[in-house]
């Protein structure tokens, strides 16, 4: 019999009477069902959570000892957090089994900076006609965060939404993708389980058309955190007016492979982080620069060490691409890489596929104004483009529209800080490809990829407001 998994308001478990199968990605067929959120289960979500927001306020160190908590039930729970994973996503059984142990760091993280909250002094006495006055700031939650996560990274994209949120004192009302929906609703039980007042944490389920637009709408809620596309995040953002939007979009990440780049190192990187659940990563490497004078070398390896991958079912533990989020998106990819070669890119290894399930591809003699090089891919497809002079490259890169993350790989220290200056995204990764992120460090775009950051700390930064208290003496 299909499990069946209600949604999360105020506390309680509620069926409603529509649902939504879910597909493991790999074998098509329904792995549960999901309860579909209308109007009114939004609306009582919305309210759950303004009434706890001030009605019952968490102290931090009762935050802490909440996030902590759930951060070591989920550990308790890791290879049935990361079945899910893997037959949600279709990302393989390592890839699953690393996103719920991150996932448990950004748990334990965020409890961990729910202690450190604070303000700084203001010298205002310093100021003509102040001399009485000593000054400071605070910083307060901001009230209802909306968190509206992607399906690519389903368990530990939602643990940065609302660790931070939570962290922060905030409630949250959360949207996990309609595709990837029940390893969403697993971890707000853990959160249950771990001590969670009722109406901290909603979850509702429902397509972007429906749940999203009365989400945006809702003038109860003060802040949005949302992962995806940037036509989604332009629409959110016109929808919510002047409430803080909080944008992580998309992005066709650029890696540098300088002359004088430890290739070992550059190949072994970029192909890891090229294919990494099967390309659907905002930074997977997209487009590879490599200077001339190693360009030969490093593609003639490169497609080597990529024909080397094993494609196929997630569970098995020697697979290292499974399929890609949908049967759909794998012949856009084909179509792209098709569109590519059509233009003169040549095909140095893949560009077929089987249902879902797309080769990991290789395509050399990329132009900067093709689909594959231009456009956000979201498969397991790099493109390779030759240069000569490492302005020029640069130039190259910073015409994107998006700007996430780039990488460089060099031995000079003064060429690694050039790049680091002169790429217009929003972090630099030198001697690794673009795919690098911890869990704590800021992480954000600019341009098309978004604003504001990610990262624990900085992420209650941005669901805080800071609030000036002057006390005249």
């Amino acid at each position: 019999m299909l499990k069946h998994y209600p949604l999360l308001i105020n506390g309680q478990w509620l069926e409603t009477g529509e649902t939504l199968e879910v597909l493991n990605k790999f074998t098509g067929e329904a792995m549960g069902a999901v309860s579909v959120a209308g109007k009114e289960q939004v609306d009582q979500a919305v309210f759950a959570a303004l009434k706890a927001f001030q009605t019952n306020p968490l102290p931090p160190y009762r935050r802490y000892e909440i996030l902590k908590r759930a951060s070591e039930l989920l550990l308790a729970q890791k290879e049935d957090f990361a079945h899910t994973i893997a037959g949600e996503v279709g990302k393989t059984w390592k890839e699953a089994l690393v996103e719920v142990e991150r996932t448990a760091q950004t748990l334990e993280v965020s409890a961990e900076e729910a202690k450190r909250i604070q303000g700084e002094g203001v010298p205002v006495e310093a100021s003509p006609g102040a001399e009485n006055r000593i000054a400071f700031t605070i910083r307060v939650p901001v009230g209802v965060v909306c968190a509206i996560a992607p399906f690519n990274v389903p368990l530990n994209l939602v643990a940065h939404k609302i660790g931070p949120a939570l962290a922060a004192g905030n409630t949250v009302v959360l949207k996990p993708a309609s595709v990837t929906p029940i390893v969403a609703l697993k971890l707000a039980g853990l959160l249950v389980e771990a001590g969670l007042p009722q109406g901290y944490l909603n979850v509702v389920v429902g397509s972007g058309s429906t749940v999203g637009d009365w989400l945006a709408k809702d003038e109860r809620i003060s802040l949005y955190t949302f992962t995806g596309s940037p036509s989604v995040g332009r629409q959110l953002k016109a929808a919510t007016g002047l409430r803080k939007v909080l944008l992580e979009l998309g992005s066709n990440s650029a890696v540098i492979v300088h002359q004088d780049a430890d290739l070992d190192l550059a190949i072994n990187m970029c192909v890891g982080k090229s294919f990494g659940n099967a390309g659907q990563v905002c930074i997977s490497v997209q487009r590879i620069y490599v200077h001339r004078e190693v360009h030969d070398e490093f593609v003639r390896r490169f497609v080597e060490a990529t024909k080397q991958l094993r494609v196929g079912d997630p569970y098995d533990s020697q697979t290292d691409i499974g399929p890609m989020i949908s049967e759909k998106e794998a012949q856009r990819a084909e179509a792209w890489v098709t569109e590519a070669v059509e233009q003169g890119a040549l095909l140095g290894c893949g560009g077929t596929r089987d249902g879902a399930l797309f080769q990991p591809t290789v395509l050399t003699g990329v132009h900067d104004e093709m689909k594959v090089s231009c456009e956000e891919l979201f498969a397991p497809v790099v493109g390779i483009a030759v240069y000569d002079d490492l302005d020029d490259c640069i130039r190259r890169i910073n015409l994107s529209r998006y700007g996430l993350q780039a990488g460089i790989f060099t031995t000079n220290i003064n060429t690694a800080f050039k790049a680091a200056r002169e790429i217009h995204v929003g972090g630099v990764m030198i001697n690794d490809a673009s795919q690098f992120r911890a869990d704590l460090m800021p992480y954000g775009g600019v341009k098309e990829s978004g604003w504001g950051k990610e990262g624990p700390k900085y992420a209650i930064q941005e669901m805080t407001e800071e609030r000036i208290i002057v006390m005249n003496l």
